[in-house]
């Protein structure tokens, strides 16, 4: 009996860690972008910014969105994280984060992280890449 259940758990185990590893090779990076390549400067403002250029987990840009929510009043932070969310990213990288929208993020399960430079060096920053 101890042995089916040990195999049971481990088989289990085995079968969650690959899924998870699935998982991490569809992470979609977005960069908070005030231009069009991945040369352009991090946006400071993760909400408000012009553009979200998308990255996938190689750390090759493999899209350029156009932020819904660059002029928005009032609800940016949630409303583009929504956004990005629906878009499938897992990652959100920007110069500065509003508090609703970091609160909004966490809720989705997105990581963010604050850098500022080019948006393709805080993509490698963000991937341990050199």
């Amino acid at each position: 009996m101890r042995r089916i259940i040990f195999v049971s758990l481990a088989i289990l185990l085995f079968c969650s860690v690959v899924v998870n590893a699935a998982d991490s090779k569809n992470d979609i990076i977005a960069v908070a972008s005030s231009g069009k390549t991945s040369k352009a400067s991090v946006s400071n403002k993760a909400a408000k910014c012009p553009y979200y250029l998308m990255f996938d987990i190689k750390g090759e840009m493999t899209e350029v969105i156009d932020n819904p929510y660059g002029d928005a009043n009032r609800s940016a932070g949630p409303s583009a994280a929504n956004f990005l969310a629906q878009q499938g990213v897992t990652i959100v990288i920007a110069g500065n984060f509003g508090s609703k929208m970091i609160n909004t993020l966490k809720n989705k399960g997105i990581t963010h992280f604050e850098f500022k430079g080019r948006a393709d060096d805080a993509v490698k920053r963000v991937l341990d890449k050199p």
